[in-house]
């Protein structure tokens, strides 16, 4: 929020213009990559952004398990590759290269069938001179795992890359076991592992901040990541409440379904991209919140009631808290006369002055840069101005 003599300075059109799509709205986002380009994203369309990365990665290029799961491959190559994540297959090459394997590695995966788990990690294949022999649409480890086993795999080397940790809010399918079990002989890759962050104090700020209804939005970009919110949750005594936030007033978007499947089987409401990509997550939160918000036509104009801001025919036009919070309870009955006893119960801040009421309704028409949006009713308080009575 900024003061009143800031709030007739700042407008902003919103029709075409992507600086004002989200503005008024407040993001958590919970990324640990490309966190930063995430935020860059939203705040470049007006978003308030509250950052949290709820997992670290620790990547192993001289993990001595990685390094011997390396060997094993080059010296007796796999009849088929399984490749989990794009990042991890890249991280598998990028460690390679730093042993000065990299040739002898891809020459020993160039013979293999390659079965990789979205387009993401179908990319990272390619990016190294490889192709994929199978992709699953859902990219779903369970489709991929069906495949594999529909084909048949008995008697075959197969090389799995693993991706971090299975915990029971993500409970990752078992291919290893699974493939073991039909016969294969399996070599895991251990590329790279999830960790908690090093200081929890942000998550838990943001799981506090959701739960107290300060979130408009709040936006996941791994699996992992909705795992380390919901454990870190529960470990606070805090993941009832977290999930009736999540199933509740806050917006949860994922980059994709695989991201979303832990909160799915919560019973968590849920949106993705049409694409797995950060750009199109952006763009729907850009269409997704301003659907939500209040909407309302008074003294002729259209406004769009955000967190921290109002967008009156389109322009963006900040609100003092208190004022917002008189506007709120007018909009409650458009038309309907709000007494000023009722409004001052509205206030922040508990005063007992109906005085405090006159002078944040002045400061809300000023905001509104509309005196005619809000009536005063003599002696009986205030109402909006509803369209049938301004024509």
């Amino acid at each position: 929020m900024v003061g009143s003599a800031a709030v007739a300075d700042r407008t902003a059109a919103t029709d075409g213009a992507p600086g004002a799509q989200l503005a008024g709205f407040t993001v958590g986002i919970t990324a640990a990559r490309r966190a930063d380009d995430f935020a860059a994203l939203l705040t470049r369309r007006g978003a308030e952004v509250v950052q949290a990365p709820a997992i670290r990665l620790i990547p192993l290029p001289d993990d001595v398990q990685l390094r011997q799961a390396t060997a094993r491959v080059i010296s007796s190559p796999p009849d088929i590759v399984v490749a989990t994540t794009a990042i991890g297959f890249r991280g598998w090459v990028e460690a390679a290269d730093g042993w000065g394997q990299a040739d002898e590695l891809l020459g020993a995966l160039r013979s293999a069938r390659v079965a990789a788990r979205g387009p993401k990690v179908t990319g990272a294949v390619r990016a190294a001179g490889l192709r994929e022999d199978f992709s699953p649409e859902s990219e779903s480890s369970v489709e991929l795992l069906e495949h594999l086993l529909g084909a048949g795999v008995s008697g075959c080397r197969i090389a799995v890359q693993l991706h971090g940790a299975a915990t029971e809010w993500e409970p990752i399918v078992d291919v290893c076991s699974a493939l073991r079990s039909a016969g294969a002989e399996v070599i895991e890759i251990p590329v790279y592992r999830w960790l908690p962050p090093e200081d929890p104090r942000a998550v838990d700020a943001l799981l506090r901040t959701t739960i107290d209804g300060g979130l408009d939005a709040l936006a996941f970009t791994s699996a992992p990541a909705v795992a380390a919110m919901l454990g870190r949750a529960d470990d606070n005594g805090l993941l009832e409440p977290y999930l009736a936030a999540l199933r509740g007033q806050v917006l949860v978007a994922c980059v994709g379904a695989v991201t979303a499947a832990p909160l799915t089987r919560l019973g968590v409401e849920t949106f993705q991209p049409s694409r797995a990509r950060l750009g199109a997550l952006a763009r729907e939160l850009a269409e997704a919140l301003p659907a939500r918000a209040v909407q309302v036509r008074a003294g002729g104009r259209e406004l769009s009631i955000r967190r921290n801001c109002v967008v009156v025919d389109g322009a963006v036009r900040e609100v003092t808290p208190a004022a917002m919070a008189l506007l709120r309870e007018l909009v409650r009955s458009p038309g309907r006369v709000v007494s000023r006893t009722d409004m001052l119960r509205a206030l922040p801040g508990g005063s007992a002055d109906t005085h405090a009421v006159d002078s944040a309704v002045a400061r809300l028409r000023a905001s509104l840069g509309d005196g005619q949006i809000v009536q005063t009713v003599f002696k009986r308080g205030y109402r909006l101005v509803t369209e049938q009575e301004r024509r």
